[in-house]
């Protein structure tokens, strides 16, 4: 079954299209990927579907358990279960870690934040009361705001280049909450243009110049990352560090 459908979806900025009559449907409980080279328009489909201020005014209809969610606010949508991490973490100036964890959860037990903090290889006496603020470097951050997101057990993260600023070992901690997400009933939304990222889904979409080009089984969308050109209508000339030769 589809947890959320996205239906001929346009958007134009400054009479530019972003995203082009754009259809995709995501399964509820798989592990989906969105991949395709830079301005391809995979996070602004993201915001899309976050329901962003400056992404509101699109064609096309998003519907969620086969409901139309294109007229809710993000706050709404959020709790619907939906929710987006952001490729570059924000900082919050003056607010622990705690607090960050559980802004958003219901039963605001400090278990929760211990137990969400472990689960991203994160100590809790080490960090719970530590500010989320500039003396975090981007891959804490980036851990941090992902045991937020553990904690608030969403029907459907969205995570914006997971693996972007991050060492070794968090990668492998951020791919092991990937999996226990997917096991414990999320649906995730991978945006990447990393072939080790997209060796974590279940199934794919190849995106270019804001329209759907591909979608199959991950091993079928790799081909991309190994310089197979799928058919595509990207006029531009390639940049061959993304991945692909589009």
């Amino acid at each position: 079954m589809a947890l959320l459908e996205i239906r001929n979806v346009s958007l134009h900025v400054n009479s530019t299209g972003i995203l082009n009559d754009l259809s995709l449907e995501f399964w509820e409980g798989y592990v989906h990927a969105v991949v395709g080279p830079n301005g391809a328009g995979k996070s602004t489909l993201a915001n899309v579907i976050m329901g962003l201020p400056d992404y509101r005014n699109h064609s096309g209809d998003i519907l969620f358990e086969g409901k139309s969610i294109k007229d809710l606010s993000v706050d709404d949508r959020a709790r619907l279960g939906i929710t987006l991490a952001w490729q570059e973490p924000a900082r919050f100036e003056g607010l622990k870690v705690s607090q960050f964890i559980l802004a958003s959860v219901r039963e605001k037990k400090e278990q929760e934040v211990d137990r969400a903090l472990e689960l991203v290889g994160l100590e809790p006496a080490r960090y719970r009361f530590r500010a989320v603020d500039k003396t975090l470097s981007g891959g804490e951050r980036k851990r941090i705001e992902l045991a937020s997101i553990l904690a608030m057990k969403p029907r459907l993260v969205m995570l914006d280049e997971p693996d972007s600023g991050v060492d070794i070992e968090a990668i492998e901690r951020i791919f092991g909450a990937i999996d226990h997400l997917k096991k414990n009933g999320t649906t995730v939304l991978l945006i990447t243009h990393s072939a080790r990222v997209l060796e974590k889904a279940d199934h794919a979409f190849l995106m270019c110049s804001g329209m759907l080009v591909d979608k199959g089984e991950t091993a079928k969308i790799l081909e991309y990352f190994s310089g197979k050109c799928l058919p595509c209508p990207h006029k531009n000339v390639p940049d061959l560090n993304s991945g692909g030769k589009k």
